[in-house]
């Protein structure tokens, strides 16, 4: 039997376990790019809190359990800046991460935000597989060290409708 997952707006009570969550969900990363030093991995509870409320985070529950999340803010130009999407290990492959990218879509089409914008690891195959299929193209690349290079990827917000993917609630098998 499966259980409801929901999706709303992160709250400032919700911090500690975003924060726990992306340690976790960052593990693999750092260790794809030889970099347990990654700005996800040193942030502080408090730089999280101050993050959060510069701009617009969803969690997705299982329960009482945050087990996913991202975030983002648009600047003054209409570009809404994605973030930070995480999914719980065990709640990989179930939809999740693509629901939450659609739902934040939603949210900063809003706004009104005139494009996405989101970056990701060159080695990080699944980021990219998931962004491409949502209509994601790489606009740009930077070097930042010998093991990493960040690809920045971008699509125009008039092309994220949404949809009934962006419900507030789905059923998954836990």
């Amino acid at each position: 039997m499966g259980m409801s997952v929901t999706i709303s707006a992160a709250t400032a009570e919700d911090a500690e376990q975003i924060l726990k969550l992306q340690y976790l969900c960052y593990q693999s990363e750092a260790e794809l790019y030889g970099d347990y030093r990654m700005e996800p991995l040193t942030q502080s509870l408090d730089d999280l809190r101050d993050e959060l409320g510069r701009g617009h985070a969803l969690v997705a529950r299982l329960g009482d359990e945050v087990i996913a999340s991202v975030r983002g803010e648009v600047d003054g130009e209409g570009t809404a800046t994605l973030g930070k999407l995480i999914v719980h290990p065990r709640m990989q492959r179930h939809g999740l991460g693509g629901r939450l990218l659609d739902a934040i879509e939603a949210h900063f089409a809003g706004e009104p935000a005139r494009r996405f914008q989101l970056l990701t690891g060159h080695r990080s195959e699944r980021n990219l597989r998931l962004y491409r299929s949502h209509g994601y193209a790489p606009v740009s690349t930077r070097v930042m060290n010998p093991k990493l290079t960040l690809v920045t990827m971008e699509k125009d917000a008039a092309a994220a409708v949404p949809s009934a993917r962006t419900a507030g609630t789905f059923v998954t098998s836990a």
